[in-house]
């Protein structure tokens, strides 16, 4: 006999159901100074770090921006230091076909606010936020076909 949850619905979204396509990334030559621009003007806490070939070579957040200040570098009359400089190169990808299910756990056990999508060559397709994963979880609760109550009957246990 079908599982109720899976003969409620029929499609179960994945990451690339779910996930922004269009979104704001960094250029890896990028200097750290024109990137804190860039999170500020669009209003945004982090972003995919790209080399020119659309790898995703790390991540970039307003947290990791925060060290320029304590660094030597912020008082340097060049201002051209990398974002390579501060960003994180320990980060997770996620691949386009992975299910809503486990996108939740992993956003559940793990501190980060957003994966990158990437291909089989670790280049960028989208981004999957938390909120992203929100929606679906919503999308996939007002598609699932309502049960009828009968007031007699009980589960059977």
């Amino acid at each position: 006999m079908p599982d109720s949850a899976t003969s409620r619905h029929h499609h179960v979204p994945t990451a690339r159901d779910v996930m922004t396509h269009s979104l704001i990334t960094i250029p890896a030559a990028m200097s750290i100074f024109e990137a804190i621009r860039l999170l500020i003007t669009r209003k945004i806490s982090g972003a995919p770090v790209l080399e020119s070939d659309g790898r995703v070579v790390g991540m970039l957040s307003e947290i990791h921006c925060l060290g320029v200040l304590a660094s030597d570098q912020f008082h340097a009359d060049d201002h051209i230091h990398p974002v390579t400089d501060y960003m994180t190169r320990d980060f997770e990808t996620v691949d386009p076909d992975t299910d809503i299910y486990r996108l939740s756990l992993y956003f559940r056990d793990k501190p980060v606010r957003r994966f990158p999508v990437v291909d089989e060559a670790g280049r960028l397709l989208g981004q999957v936020s938390r909120r992203d994963v929100l929606k679906g979880i919503d999308e996939m609760r007002r598609k699932l076909t309502p049960r009828k109550h009968y007031p007699d009957y009980r589960e059977p246990a």
